[in-house]
């Protein structure tokens, strides 16, 4: 039995485990830094409850990979009711770090006056949209908040590899080129879908290499907002030898105006996967352009600065 001192004499002593050394040592827990900057999500889109879902789960992703984040979430189409505008959470986070500096002041605690961006706004886009891009600035430029606009999540590998499991989940592809065995279904052609005119189709042609590494399959990137863009790559796909087409779109989701998705897929004549989503690596990634911005990396993140 133990005493109230210790343990009885002969029984083992529980030790601190001692930290491993070399390569495979296991990295220190991070935590968010004390008074970092707030993550505010930039979500584009017409608001409603599935993309308010898709955002959460897409901050919840980033929250597990850096514990103690101050997040907040910001909708370029809000109403500040159900859906708060960027503008509205960015001036409400400034607030808030200005109470708590005030709040500890008053204390009689020593505490550094705040400095620096308030926030870091990840735009929630895979590729550039200009013009989405460019509301997202001006909501920060009138939000009069402290705040930092990072780029948007791609191209990056984790994209490819989101791309490819729709593609798979849909049955359109395999789930892994290792595997000996076929998909009926499986296209050999893809056609990658974005929004946001020639420079957006360009970013997601990089990914598309990627994803045709993968697949070992054609992949060429196309715009869905644009007319004919989309009937155009598949007839050209189809004049290079594919024969059964898949659309995957390179898109999360809330960018994505309704209706535009099916509409394609009949334009091109081929089944469609879905858009990306909160597949884990768009919170990765989400995270990942935060943390690039203050130079801070969380343990276990996935995804690297490019």
């Amino acid at each position: 039995m133990s005493s109230p001192t210790g343990p009885a004499p002969g029984l083992p002593v529980r030790m601190p485990r001692p930290r491993q050394s070399g390569r495979h040592r296991r990295p220190e827990p991070v935590a968010a830094p004390e008074g970092a900057p707030a993550l505010v999500l930039a979500v584009p889109g017409a608001t409603a409850p599935t993309t308010r879902g898709l955002a959460e789960e897409v901050i919840s992703i980033a929250r597990s990979e850096l514990p103690g984040l101050e997040v907040g979430i910001g909708y370029l189409d809000g109403d500040d009711a159900e859906y708060p505008t960027l503008e509205t959470v960015l001036a409400h986070t400034a607030a808030r770090r200005t109470e708590r500096y005030e709040i500890a002041k008053a204390a009689g605690r020593e505490v550094a006056e705040p400095e620096g961006p308030a926030a870091v706004v990840v735009p929630l886009l895979a590729g550039p949209d200009n013009a989405l891009m460019r509301r997202i600035r001006q909501a920060v430029v009138d939000s009069r908040a402290a705040a930092e606009l990072t780029d948007v999540l791609g191209p990056h590998p984790l994209l490819a590899e989101a791309v490819h499991v729709r593609l798979s989940e849909a049955g359109l592809a395999r789930a892994d080129r290792a595997r000996l065995f076929t998909v009926a279904t499986a296209a050999d052609g893809i056609i990658l879908a974005t929004v946001g005119g020639e420079e957006a189709v360009q970013a997601a042609g990089i990914t598309g290499m990627l994803l045709a590494a993968r697949l070992a399959v054609p992949v060429m990137a196309a715009a869905i907002d644009q007319e004919g863009s989309i009937a155009a790559i598949a007839e050209q796909l189809r004049a290079s030898g594919s024969a059964q087409l898949a659309l995957a779109p390179y898109l999360v989701g809330p960018e994505l105006p309704a209706g535009l998705l099916d509409a394609a897929a009949k334009e091109a004549g081929c089944a469609a996967a879905e858009a990306l989503g909160a597949y884990p690596a768009i919170g990765k990634l989400v995270l990942s352009q935060y943390t690039t911005t203050l130079g801070i990396a969380p343990q276990g993140q996935g995804a690297q600065p490019r």
